[in-house]
């Protein structure tokens, strides 16, 4: 059974978004496949999480359950004080207009038989507010691009990173207070990448956003989150403050996962056993049939015999820092 009070949620009166135990779960045929299990977390005002893992760790679905996109199997997404998984109807619509999503590939993102301008117009269109053509006018403008120019074209006459600013520019159109940003630039050039994320923070800052990044390339992350939440198998394994977790992983999957990324100084890391650390072995498991106990065990090269037989619960390891498993590094 869960843990009634997850010991990573924190007592602060900013908090914008909490998740609380959110499992999310999909059939396939006769088996059901558990995309994501148990995930708690919360982003306070102003502040950007990111959450990374492999491909298939479940982190775009946790962005798509908070936008009730779809509705999560079990658990609930806190907005504002609202839990958005009791909310149906009108009530939700209305509700979600503060939260808006960026996804990972912009082009087919875009709707290829409209404007620009109605497309970053839409939302606005559709809640009837006043000033629409000004607004819209303002966000082109903030994303870099000229609205009077470019405003009648259509997404196929832009570039891959034209058109992720016009995807930004259509998120802040309803002025949102969080931004979930789902691998935004996984699919952009490596040029372009630095870019798109320096925009996202000048529009965090300009706009007083809070901000979901998901990714699965952690030299990204690091740039741009307050902190970091770090999936497994539809789990979450670590979570804490962005230097920390860098600095000093206790969880040997956040580890292998920093020991992946080429490093041009090496001797800058705080915590040089980092380079040493083993590398993954195997493949990931299916999520239709987890490995019971840590889902990580059958990766992991310090798994002992209760790794299989108990479920590690989150434990801190330092301020703001906290790891489930049962022989954390630190």
């Amino acid at each position: 059974m869960a843990d009634s009070n997850p010991c990573q949620l924190r007592e602060r009166d900013d908090i914008v978004l909490r998740v609380e135990h959110l499992s999310v779960n999909f059939a396939m045929g006769k088996k059901t496949v558990q995309a994501v299990t148990d995930v708690s977390f919360d982003v306070a005002r102003g502040e950007t999480l990111g959450l990374v893992g492999e491909s298939g760790c479940g982190k775009s679905t946790v962005g798509r359950a908070i936008m009730q996109l779809p509705p999560p199997t079990s658990g609930g997404v806190w907005f504002r004080g609202q839990d958005m998984t009791s909310l149906a109807g009108e009530p939700l619509r209305q509700t979600r207009t503060g939260l808006q999503m960026i996804f990972q590939d912009p082009i087919s993102s875009l709707n290829p038989r409209r404007r620009v301008r109605d497309i970053i117009a839409e939302g606005l269109t559709i809640w009837a507010r006043d000033n629409a053509r000004e607004r819209v006018d303002e966000v082109m403008e903030a994303v870099g691009l000229d609205a009077a120019s470019v405003g009648d074209r259509r997404p196929h006459q832009f570039s891959g990173g034209q058109c992720q600013r016009i995807c930004i520019a259509r998120s802040l159109a309803l002025d949102p207070d969080v931004l979930i940003c789902d691998e935004p630039v996984s699919a952009l050039d490596v040029s372009v990448q630095a870019q798109i994320l320096n925009l996202l923070e000048d529009m965090k800052a300009r706009y007083h956003l809070t901000m979901v990044f998901v990714a699965h390339n952690l030299a990204v992350v690091k740039n741009i989150s307050d902190r970091v939440a770090v999936m497994y198998l539809g789990k979450l394994c670590e979570i804490g403050n962005t230097e920390a977790i860098y600095a000093q992983p206790a969880h040997p999957y956040t580890r292998a996962l920093l020991a992946s990324i080429p490093d041009t100084d090496p001797l800058a890391r705080d915590d040089a056993s980092i380079d040493d650390a083993p590398l993954l072995q195997g493949d990931l498991p299916s999520p239709a049939d987890p490995p019971s106990g840590c889902r990580f065990r059958t990766r992991c090269p310090y798994a002992q015999a209760r790794c299989a037989e108990e479920v590690p619960m989150m434990q801190p390891v330092a301020d703001d820092h906290y790891v489930a498993c049962h022989f954390p590094l630190r």
